[in-house]
């Protein structure tokens, strides 16, 4: 007979009796439970952590702080039938309530929908009390299913408001330039005050303006771009649900403007998110969804998914994929005419960046010295230039050297540190820290060595300012 879950339980009975129920239906030991609750919370961005052995004062009725309510009836929901509240718990939830990423935008892909979806995003205040959890599983890819078959948006002129001159929203599409370029050089942490000003100013517009269906698609663009940006930067500082809601956003709107190339990249941000999050089959799927559901228009395009497609092979440890997918991009690169149109936001893909990210395809299959030669071709073309990506390519070398059956300290410490002082002193991103952090485990087995330990230090130090 099926026991009943927590919500048809006596809630007289102590709250560490129905936190024992629910561990014993899951099979998990409490210190098992705080292990899980570690990981959660810095999947959220907490950096609170709790002892292996609290759990064990819960389970005798002692009410946990924030974040733990939230998290553990999040947690268990995941591995029960049926949802857990705090209040299922006995425990009081603080007023916060714990919701999907995708909480809101649950729209109809319509050009209403789209708007609304940004709209979501940019009234952010009334969402301060919502802990947003991170889609995982197939939760993660049924966004990228329902874009991939919806009809396309037919509602996106508007015949009420004073006329916005189309002139403007090429001076809107400038500033965003500007944006996606002082992001390649600041980084995450820096621009998403004024990404989420200049979002603002597009919804304003898309709501109060009137415009033609075209001016209305290109303003759905540009929401979509920023967007996909604010997603990115999000991303890049390790808020990973608050990028989600900015990419299914971002999703939407893109479909409302009609631009597949848009969609399918923002498809491609979320595949390499969800490789980092350990969601390896979902990241193939959301990169293999993105280069189906692109007509393979412009070539450069093309080769940022086959990339995105070869990273998340490359994670899944499928070389023959990994190889055809980063060759694939390679072929298109030289395929690249004036005439092909290619859009802004694609700027950055080049023979330079390729060879960097094939160099991190071929360091998660263990193959050193291709890595190597890759990176370093990324590197030497890039002299003198101080970005994130140089201090993530550094990392990725520095990483091979340390791997290698003979490992090479001095040639990783040398690039590390160099990687460490752009990450400490010009360029924010906790995403290119983690990777800082587990070359320094990498590391462990030679730590007796002064240099290492120096090293170790400074990348601790690095992670806690991240």
């Amino acid at each position: 007979m099926t026991k009943p879950m927590p919500s048809q339980t006596d809630r007289s009975a102590p709250s560490g009796a129905m936190l024992a129920d629910l561990l014993a239906r899951v099979q998990w030991r409490p210190e098992h439970l705080a292990g899980q609750l570690n990981t959660l919370a810095d999947l959220h961005g907490h950096p609170e952590r709790v002892h292996p052995k609290t759990p064990y004062k819960w389970l005798r009725g002692a009410q946990p702080r924030r974040p733990w309510p939230g998290l553990t009836a999040a947690l268990l929901s995941r591995h029960l039938p049926t949802p857990v509240t705090p209040a299922d718990l006995g425990w009081d939830d603080g007023g916060e309530e714990s919701v999907s990423a995708t909480a809101g935008l649950e729209l109809p892909w319509t050009g209403a929908g789209g708007l609304q979806a940004a709209r979501t995003l940019v009234e952010a205040d009334g969402m301060q009390r919502r802990m947003f959890l991170t889609l995982l599983g197939t939760t993660l890819t049924t966004p990228a299913h329902e874009w991939l078959i919806a009809n396309a948006a037919t509602d996106t002129a508007r015949a009420t408001g004073a006329d916005l001159p189309e002139d403007v929203i090429d001076q809107l599409d400038l500033i965003t330039a500007s944006l996606r370029r002082m992001d390649d050089q600041l980084g995450g942490g820096t621009l998403q005050a004024m990404v989420g000003v200049h979002l603002r100013t597009v919804v304003d517009l898309l709501e109060n303006r009137r415009y033609s269906d075209t001016a209305g698609r290109r303003l759905h663009a540009t929401a979509a771009e920023l967007l996909r940006l604010g997603g990115f930067l999000a991303f890049d500082t390790g808020q990973h649900a608050l990028a989600q809601r900015y990419w299914v956003a971002a999703l939407h709107t893109a479909h409302a403007a009609g631009d597949r190339g848009l969609a399918a990249n923002i498809l491609g941000f979320m595949s390499c998110q969800a490789k980092d999050l350990g969601q390896t089959r979902e990241a193939v799927t959301l990169a293999e969804t993105a280069r189906a559901g692109y007509p393979a228009t412009a070539p450069r395009v093309q080769a940022i998914l086959d990339l995105r497609a070869a990273e998340a092979y490359a994670v899944a440890g499928d070389l023959t994929s990994t190889r055809r997918a980063v060759d694939a991009a390679f072929d298109r690169l030289t395929d690249i005419a004036p005439g092909h149109g290619e859009p802004g936001w694609a700027y950055w893909l080049d023979v330079t960046h390729a060879h960097g990210q094939a160099g991190y395809c071929h360091l998660r299959l263990g193959q050193w010295d291709t890595a190597r030669s890759h990176l370093r071709s990324a590197l030497a073309a890039q002299a003198g230039a101080v970005s994130r990506e140089g201090a993530l390519r550094q990392v990725l070398m520095a990483t091979t050297y340390v791997r290698q059956t003979q490992p090479d300290l001095d040639q990783a410490l040398d690039l590390a540190g160099r990687a460490v002082a752009t990450l400490a002193g010009q360029v924010s991103s906790a995403r290119v820290v983690g990777h800082v952090t587990r070359l320094s485990d990498h590391l462990q087995p030679y730590r007796r060595n002064p240099v290492v330990t120096a090293f170790t230090d400074q990348a601790r130090h690095l992670s806690r300012t991240a």
